[in-house]
């Protein structure tokens, strides 16, 4: 439930209030570029407090006694806001790296619950905890190559790891990108 300026609560689910807030919402920089992933609450009050602009819509509206709103899938903020360009490379965490890797096994391919991430070379054999060195990993797949060298195991990653893509944070929000989504994002992020 959202409150518009004092008046009645906005239901931002269609639901009873005391329920939670279903979807989320892109944010983009006033300059269109992906930054943030927020819940229609979030969405709705920047919106009315015109700090941003809705450019996707859901079906359905937000509605109040006095007052009905689109339901934000996509919005832009009006300034533009700077963001830090290293901000997602500081950490290497096991999200982010299944994210980059769409949760999908890069030594067989299949996209399984349970995912692990393995050293390509392994730390026993002087591997580091880099990006370049981290893939998503199933857990047969992860023991299978144990803490032998790619060339050994005969098991090499389907591609080559880097360092992610600054969307990365929108697959953790988000594993699933909607379809109204896909226009704003780089390929990269989309896959």
């Amino acid at each position: 439930m959202a409150t518009v300026n004092g008046s009645a609560p906005v239901s931002t689910n269609g639901h009873a209030p005391g329920h939670g807030i279903g979807g989320r919402v892109l944010v983009l920089n006033a300059s269109y570029e992906p930054i943030n992933v927020c819940t229609i609450r979030r969405a709705t009050v920047l919106v009315l407090k015109s700090r941003a602009e809705i450019l996707e819509r859901k079906q359905g509206a937000l509605r109040s006694e006095r007052l009905a709103l689109e339901r934000p899938c996509v919005i832009r903020l009006v300034r533009y806001v700077r963001i830090p360009r290293d901000v997602h490379r500081r950490k290497i965490t096991r999200k982010a790296v299944l994210a980059r890797d769409s949760w999908t096994c890069q030594y067989c391919g299949h996209q399984a619950h349970g995912l692990t991430v393995d050293h390509v070379m392994p730390r026993s054999r002087g591997g580091e905890s880099v990006w370049e060195n981290i893939v998503a990993s199933c857990a047969p797949c992860n023991r299978k190559k144990g803490s032998r060298t790619p060339h050994e195991a005969r098991m090499h990653p389907a591609r080559v790891p880097k360092p992610p893509g600054p969307t990365v944070f929108i697959r953790i929000a988000s594993p699933r990108i909607p379809e109204t989504w896909t226009a704003y994002l780089p390929a990269a992020a989309a896959a």
